[in-house]
């Protein structure tokens, strides 16, 4: 019999979205209301040396696919961990149990990626995506449907609400795994 994994005691919790939509505010803020660990895969990417190169056009790393999910496997599988992303197809379904995809009316995310001084191309581009749906569709497409919640990220207000949401998510998975074991 191969080795078995202890079941989790911890969620992973993938928030993803357009750049821009609040997604690394959400995992910091749940971050510090939890015991789960906040990993910004950008931040990972550079630090670890997990790229392919910096794109001067895009003003964005070229992320090896391979190493990074090599660097995570042990993490991500095992839970208690964040991972904030602007995509969400390459995490493998089984590290996954909760998908959150933040979406943001176009005109608030243009104004925040310009605040970023996103290169116009930049802007549009994300924008395009944003209108399009294309996070949530590819979040749809591939996690089970009822791992994947979409979540407004346009004030204060919603973040709180969308916080306290996932809190109140977090709390649920950890009472079924509880008593899953007692059983």
């Amino acid at each position: 019999m191969p080795d078995e994994q202890p079941p989790r005691q911890q969620p992973t919790i993938l928030i993803t979205g357009t750049p821009g939509t609040g997604k690394s505010t959400h995992a910091a803020l749940l971050a510090q209301q939890t015991q789960l660990k906040h990993i910004n895969i950008g931040d990972l990417v550079k630090e670890k040396g997990l790229h392919e190169g910096f794109d001067e056009e895009w003003q964005s790393y070229t992320v090896d696919e391979d190493k990074l999910l090599d660097e995570l496997e042990p993490v991500a599988s095992a839970g208690g961990v964040i991972l904030d992303w602007h995509t969400c197809d390459i995490f493998p379904e089984r590290w996954i149990d909760l998908v959150v995809v933040l979406r943001c009316d176009h005109t608030v995310l243009w104004e925040r990626l310009e605040e970023r001084k996103y290169p116009l191309k930049k802007i549009q581009e994300n924008n395009e995506s944003e209108i399009m749906q294309t996070i949530l569709d590819e979040a749809k497409e591939s996690y089970a449907e009822e791992i994947v919640v979409e979540l407004r990220s346009e004030s204060t207000d919603e973040l709180e609400t969308n916080v306290d949401r996932i809190m109140t998510w977090i709390k649920a998975w950890k009472r079924d795994r509880v008593e899953k074991v007692d059983e």
